[in-house]
């Protein structure tokens, strides 16, 4: 019996032994992506707001640097990263984020012409930490948009949700209800006395 035991013992270590051995295995898989440079700032940058948005950029800085969301985002080399930190702690994020697409291209040009869509542009220069504090006040209140137009003088607020084309045209007709012939009706009777 002690035998057989032993066989069969000896069967099952031999039959789940590599099986176990493989689950052990541990496949790694490394895609090597490159971090940005580190730019090298002499005191941390100054922000101000793109128009039309709430995306924070540092105008004097050479490379793309936004501020968004409460994140620190720069473009390299066709890849995006972003960071808690103005300086440093970049990590690879996989896709474009999507305030970059109410970035216009031409912004910076915009910046040194201080013009935005032909009206004057008064940047608003705010140290980063100051800013840092206080966007996700800002976007919530929309503070820029309700309170200061984004520093561009003549640029008209726009109701929320509506078109360009519902700022030029004004708003639609009214139309009668219901009721709007017999109300037309009863102002006739009026100017003749009757009721």
């Amino acid at each position: 019996m002690k035998k057989v035991f032993v066989k069969i013992a000896f069967l099952v270590l031999a039959v789940f032994m590599p099986v176990s051995g493989l689950a052990q295995v541990d496949v790694k898989v490394r895609i090597n992506i490159p971090l940005p440079p580190p730019i090298v700032f002499p005191a941390p940058p100054e922000l101000i707001v793109i128009p039309e948005t709430y995306v924070y950029v540092a105008p004097d800085v050479r490379d793309d640097i936004f501020f968004y969301g409460g994140w620190w985002w720069r473009p390299w080399e066709g890849r995006w990263y972003r960071s808690q930190h103005h300086d440093r702690g970049w990590v690879y994020y996989e896709r474009v984020p999507s305030f970059y697409s109410k970035v216009p291209p031409g912004w910076r040009k915009n910046y040194y012409e201080r013009r935005w869509k032909g009206h004057r542009w008064e940047q608003r220069r705010m140290p980063h930490g100051y800013t840092e504090r206080n966007w996700e006040d800002w976007e919530k209140r929309r503070h820029w948009e309700r309170d200061r137009h984004w520093g561009v003088r003549g640029l008209e607020k726009r109701p929320h949700g509506r078109s360009d084309q519902y700022r030029k045209q004004g708003p639609p007709p009214r139309q009668a209800g219901p009721q709007g012939k017999r109300g037309k009706d009863q102002q006739n009777r009026s100017r003749d006395g009757r009721r």
